[in-house]
């Protein structure tokens, strides 16, 4: 039997790259999938139906079963109308994806507040609508899986992304929220961070030669490297794997440590401002994480 027969999936942001080959895989594996897409530019503006009508028409072309939805993740009643359709299209649901995205790049001190407030609408926002529009029914049903993207931009920060980084470490937490709540209903719930050639990665300036260079390097790793990881999440064969954080990069599949402390100090009087310098930070400084997009302590290009 496929891993995921008899499955009923809704994957946001599918009409293009990671969330469509999430998507076919998924079909490929017996689910019946909501296409959602608005058809968006990378910055979120535009309306293109065709683009979900297509990875339906792909799917029903392969056998599968498939519906589209256009409603964008930003505000809360269009994720109940995507929970609405998958029960009353394919009467259950049983796994969400939230993988819809934009991008609005700026250095935060030129950053807006719409450039701001877009990027945590549809990532942060959007991922927090999917869940509770799904949990209630995903309580009732005792069953259910979340699958978020987060990204390394989230979990190490990058250049000119601080309303990107803020949301995908945002989902973060939320990720692991939810997997505490709803653990007593054999919900689970976990985050990946990609790495893959994307639309949103193509919008990454190439103007020096070492730009270039990793831009290639990340033309290599395909959506199609991220799909079995999302998949294998939403199986059964994951019930017991919750509140994980999971990179793909290429062939290679990552888990990403849970934060933890990792030096202490304490002073027999008590803390000054002149005491924690001249002690705990003295202390503290050999174990800091360096301030650079990418280091020796996190190799991974931090830019997905």
């Amino acid at each position: 039997m496929k891993s995921l027969q008899g499955k009923v999936a809704i994957v946001t942001g599918s009409g293009r790259g990671i969330g469509k080959a999430i998507a076919l895989l998924m079909a490929q594996e017996g689910a019946k999938v909501v296409i959602n897409d608005l058809g968006g530019g990378s910055d979120g503006t535009g309306n293109d139906l065709k683009v979900a009508d297509e990875v339906v028409e792909e799917i029903v072309a392969m056998g599968g079963e498939a519906v589209a939805n256009y409603d964008s993740v930003a505000e809360l009643s269009n994720a109940e109308k995507m929970v609405q359709t998958a029960i009353e299209r394919f009467g259950r649901l049983d796994i969400v994806v939230n993988n819809a995205g934009i991008l609005r790049d700026r250095m935060v001190f030129k950053m807006s507040e719409d450039e701001w407030d877009s990027v945590i609408n549809v990532h942060l926002k959007g991922s927090f609508n999917m869940v509770r529009a799904s949990a209630p029914y995903f309580k009732e049903q005792k069953h259910g899986r979340y699958i978020n993207f987060t990204s390394t931009s989230g979990l190490i920060g990058n250049i000119g992304q601080a309303n990107y980084a803020a949301a995908k470490l945002g989902i973060v937490g939320l990720t692991k929220s939810t997997a505490l709540e709803m653990k007593r209903y054999h919900v689970t719930a976990n985050a990946v961070a990609p790495f893959a050639w994307s639309r949103l990665i193509g919008t990454i300036p190439t103007e020096t030669e070492d730009q270039q260079k990793r831009i290639n390097k990340i033309k290599q790793m395909v959506p199609e490297h991220i799909a079995p990881l999302v998949a294998y999440l939403a199986s059964d064969l994951a019930a017991d794997v919750s509140g994980q954080i999971f990179g793909v990069r290429g062939k290679e599949i990552v888990l990403f440590s849970q934060p933890r402390p990792v030096r202490s100090a304490t002073h027999s009087e008590g803390w000054t401002v002149e005491r924690i310098g001249e002690t705990a930070m003295e202390s503290f400084k050999s174990s800091f994480t360096r301030l650079e997009v990418t280091s020796d302590v996190f190799p991974y290009d931090p830019i997905v």
